[in-house]
């Protein structure tokens, strides 16, 4: 099956930081993201969430991944933040509440190819007990 998916990985860059840091902190989980600096931001784009997808079969947090792409859809495009500093260990955790001070990964999927809900069973499949 074909994906076409635009991810956009986007998180500010703050004078404290070191930009390789931040910039590992986004392609540990999407290692085929091209990252630049925009208005005291890094950006990244990349078009694949196979990676990301094993580390949450490889945490066991499939489940809570599903809960958060299910509620945040609209139409084709998704969205979720993640810890900067779990995200520089290859560590999954999603923010919820209050961002960290040096702000979170946001994370927006838009989906072409195929529908979104469809993209989401592939990325973050339902439990057995269909929970």
């Amino acid at each position: 099956m074909i994906h076409r998916i635009d991810v956009q990985v986007t998180t500010p860059l703050r004078a404290t930081e070191v930009r390789e840091r931040v910039e590992t902190a986004i392609t540990n989980l999407f290692p085929t993201a091209d990252v630049e600096e925009r208005h005291g931001e890094l950006v990244g784009t990349a078009h694949s969430m196979e990676h990301f997808a094993e580390r949450l079969r490889e945490q066991n947090i499939v489940d809570a991944a599903r809960d958060v792409f299910v509620r945040t859809l609209e139409g084709d495009t998704f969205a979720f933040d993640l810890k900067k500093q779990a995200a520089h260990e290859g560590v999954v955790n999603f923010s919820v509440g209050n961002p960290d001070e040096l702000g979170d990964l946001h994370v927006r999927v838009r989906v072409e190819e195929p529908d979104a809900e469809a993209f989401i069973d592939l990325v973050a499949p339902g439990s057995e007990s269909g929970e």
